[in-house]
């Protein structure tokens, strides 16, 4: 009989064969098909995007946030990252019997400054208690909605050979600050979270040279370009000496094992713009606080074969798969 293992909500191969085998299978409509970060619906009078997400991310206190501003933070950039200005959100908490009532405090006030960083509001929630050792601390539901910028014209459809490839900062920063906060490791480097909401950088730059985004959450940067590949039809090829990642990022991952392109990510953004307004729009992100250190990474190219290939800095080049297992569970 089949079980479900933590690999299966890693954003990698098994996450997305169970999507598509199970939950389209029998959910099938046009608007989960599309499998974007959010719905897309058009009213009589405007389009508006709607998202929603779940947190379990453990420990829920780590260098550079917590469980609160991460559910507010994933859910506004889910609604940033498809063209929208983010605007209402609900909050549903599960909380487990005997959690510190000053934990709790210290979440909500932290979801309430995380919502005023991104001018957004929780408008509806609900709370639930259940026993001792059926929950783990605490876990987190927000749903939101958004209006779709009309400068907005995202499509995985309009993604061409030559477009260029830029992300918005250095990549997994996240994973690795909550890997350190597990204190299973004696690492000196503090490094912090860049959990934060993308909708002020996306609103700053928002244009229709912009083809599409995405936020390289679960699966990290590595994933997320394959998810992309597979969609539009093309290959992608990123360059190593281009791909930004902090010191401390890169020797924590030489230490385990690990790789920084497949560490999560839940303040960056990665857009496909076309070749002609790749500088104008790279000049424009390093404007904001959040697109300081943005670059071009890579490009589409023609070839057909779904691949996602990595330049290495020694002249060679290796394919990049999709995530398969789970490189760090219950890191959202």
């Amino acid at each position: 009989m089949k079980k479900i293992t933590l690999a299966h909500g890693s954003g990698g191969t098994l996450m997305h064969d169970l999507i598509k085998d199970l939950f389209l299978k029998h959910l099938d409509n046009p608007f989960l098909n599309r499998l974007g970060d959010s719905a897309l619906i058009d009213t009589r009078k405007k389009k508006i995007a709607y998202t929603t997400d779940s947190f379990v991310v453990n420990p829920i206190f780590f260098p550079g946030g917590d469980i609160g501003k991460l559910a507010v933070c994933g859910t506004v950039n889910d609604l940033a990252v498809c063209g929208a200005r983010p605007q209402y959100l609900s909050c549903g908490m599960i909380v487990e019997e005997g959690f510190d009532y000053t934990d709790l405090e210290k979440i909500t006030l932290s979801i309430k400054a995380a919502c005023r960083q991104s001018g957004v509001n929780i408008v509806t929630g609900d709370f639930k208690v259940v026993e001792k050792g059926a929950a783990d601390k605490i876990f987190i539901n927000t749903s939101g909605v958004g209006e779709v910028f009309e400068k907005a014209h995202l499509s995985i459809s309009r993604i061409r050979p030559g477009d260029k490839i830029i992300v918005s900062g250095p990549i997994g920063d996240h994973g690795a600050a909550v890997l350190l906060a597990r204190g299973e490791l004696k690492f000196r480097s503090r490094l912090l979270s860049d959990c934060a909401p993308l909708s002020g950088l996306i609103s700053s730059i928002i244009c229709r040279d912009i083809k599409f985004m995405r936020d390289p959450t679960r699966g990290g940067l590595a994933t997320t370009l394959n998810e992309i590949s597979l969609a539009s039809g093309y290959n992608i090829s990123i360059d190593e000496s281009c791909i930004p990642v902090r010191g401390p990022v890169m020797a924590l991952c030489e230490i385990l094992g690990l790789d920084p392109l497949y560490m999560a990510n839940e303040g960056r953004v990665i857009l496909i713009v076309s070749s002609g307004s790749a500088s104008r729009i790279l000049s424009r992100m390093r404007r904001h606080t959040l697109g300081r250190a943005s670059r071009i990474i890579g490009e589409v190219e023609r070839r057909r074969t779904k691949r996602v290939y990595l330049k290495t800095m020694v002249g060679g080049a290796r394919i990049l798969d999709m995530l398969m297992g789970e490189q760090l569970p219950r890191i959202c």
